[in-house]
């Protein structure tokens, strides 16, 4: 179960990466400046939290608010489910694969799958290497189309920040396997994207998401539903899906 949001940010308080300050600024964990060596000292502990965030900093491509939002999503996701290949579709630089194998190694490997994936997708992969050698082969990089990768039932599929129309396709893609899915949506097309007939009451975004949800149940899936932390992003629902029966292993 997800903690109370104390408990929760218990952690990131003991850190202060909410609330640190350096020069009179704050250092806000929604911010999409580059992580470098010169922020290095906010991550001073041997929490894994830190640890990463160290390795994300010594690769220096990184914006602040990927490294939270992989970290927030990758915690909830593996509180739910274990073990099986990630396969992480429009993954951009892929650090959402390397938390969750970082967080449950009976994962024994992970694809990182973009339709263009960063150049320096190889540099952050490598920065996270040196500290976790145990990942070392253990992740593909592919860059092909989302609808090109084959996905069987034992896989987790996830998407963070899944913008628009793409989460649609990662739901479909997971569910037509009968794998388990998570996915982050994000900047939800109200002119494409199904409000059901939701958007007369709530907000078009959250009724896209509800639908979602809603059709995930419908083809047979057991769905939670939780949310990452607002100071990190306003587009914080985490959809996540397990079918009911039929999963091997």
């Amino acid at each position: 179960m997800i903690g109370t949001p104390s408990q929760s940010w218990s952690w990131a308080r003991r850190n202060d990466w909410v609330a640190a300050i350096r020069g009179g600024v704050t250092f806000s964990p929604s911010s999409k400046t580059r992580l470098t060596h010169y922020d290095l000292e906010r991550f001073r502990s041997d929490s894994l939290f830190d640890r990463l965030a160290r390795a994300v900093c010594d690769a220096g491509c990184l914006p602040r608010k990927e490294l939270y939002e992989a970290w927030e999503m990758a915690r909830r996701v593996r509180r739910v489910f274990r073990g099986g290949r990630v396969v992480d579709l429009g993954a951009g630089h892929g650090l959402l694969a390397h938390v969750l194998l970082i967080l449950d190694n009976s994962s024994r490997e992970a694809v990182v799958v973009d339709a263009v994936l960063p150049p320096s997708s190889r540099t952050l992969h490598e920065a996270i290497v040196r500290v976790w050698p145990r990942l070392e082969g253990r992740i593909a990089f592919e860059q092909r189309g989302l609808d090109t990768v084959a996905i069987s039932a034992d896989d987790l599929v996830v998407s963070s920040h899944a913008c628009a129309a793409l989460a649609d396709l990662v739901l479909d893609r997971a569910a037509a396997a009968q794998a388990r899915v998570a996915v982050l949506p994000c900047c939800q097309d109200l002119a494409v994207n199904d409000t059901g007939a939701l958007s007369g009451w709530i907000d078009g975004a959250l009724a896209v998401d509800i639908m979602r949800a809603v059709r995930l149940e419908q083809r047979g899936y057991r769905v939670r539903t939780q949310l990452i932390p607002h100071a990190i992003t306003p587009k914080n629902r985490l959809l996540l899906g397990e079918p009911r029966i039929g999963r091997a292993g």
